[in-house]
């Protein structure tokens, strides 16, 4: 048994078909949870519930919704409770990557950024939350960005949507904690995700591009998918039971360098 104690938990993982979500479904259902994997695309999210569904005990299930959206967002809720029975664990993952700034960036451009990556947090938690209290409690870990902390140019939707996933955390962590709910933040830097692979399409070279961004981090690479996933699963776990309302790098070192 795992010191995380995770087993016969029941965790939602928003984003779960592709990258950190990927990897953060399949940590949980390693270790013993029964994972629901929300994604828009079918193809993607089937494909990780069938890879869960071959370990040893695997349970998961697919919810196809848009998590910017107020009814996909509640159902998500009602069909893991309908499929487990309750809900203990929340990794609110979903996002997207948008370039511009506040002058080149059009207004569809901004709002969708922010209703996939910040306002998305806000709908499904909502609708989350009552099944964590009903089932004494609860942990949510929401994925921001270094990005949160120091900025790349040209990235103003992006980069206000994962501030405010931050100043977020903080809050829901504050409200909830006498629900027994605790709530963190992860802050990846560059990681190898599909994410990641389509900023690379921007530039000339996209493979050395990706390895000239390893670079710029202090560790000489980009990060995998599972090292980001790792610590969602701690922060998540009863192993981390007085941490809450904190934000977490994970960055390879980026942040800790001035130049």
């Amino acid at each position: 048994m795992s010191f995380l104690g995770l087993e016969g938990k029941v965790a939602i993982v928003t984003g779960g078909g592709a990258g950190i979500g990927r990897a953060t479904a399949l940590g949980f259902a390693r270790e013993g949870a029964k994972v629901a994997v929300v994604d828009l695309s079918e193809t993607n999210g089937q494909a990780v519930v069938a890879e869960i569904e071959k370990l040893e005990k695997g349970q998961a299930i697919y919810i196809k919704a848009d998590v910017s959206r107020t009814a996909d967002a509640q159902r998500i809720a009602e069909e893991t409770v309908a499929a487990f029975g309750r809900i203990d664990i929340l990794h609110n993952n979903a996002a997207i990557q948008t370039y511009g700034t506040v002058v080149s960036t059009d207004e569809d451009t901004w709002d969708r950024t922010i209703n996939i990556n910040l306002k998305s947090i806000y709908l499904v938690s909502k609708y989350v939350i009552p099944h964590m209290i009903k089932g004494g409690g609860g942990a949510i870990v929401n994925t921001a960005s270094i990005q949160a902390e120091v900025c790349l140019p040209n990235s103003a939707a992006y980069v206000a949507s994962k501030g405010g996933v931050v100043a977020l955390t903080r809050e829901m962590a504050l409200d909830f904690v006498g629900q027994n709910i605790r709530v963190n933040a992860v802050l990846p830097a560059s990681v190898h995700t599909p994410m990641l692979e389509f900023a690379a399409t921007q530039e000339a070279q996209p493979d050395k591009a990706i390895t000239d961004w390893g670079k710029l981090h202090p560790m000489g690479r980009v990060g995998k998918p599972e090292e980001v996933a790792n610590l969602v699963l701690f922060l998540a776990s009863p192993a981390a039971g007085f941490i809450t309302g904190a934000p977490y790098l994970v960055d390879g070192g980026a942040a800790a360098k001035i130049f």
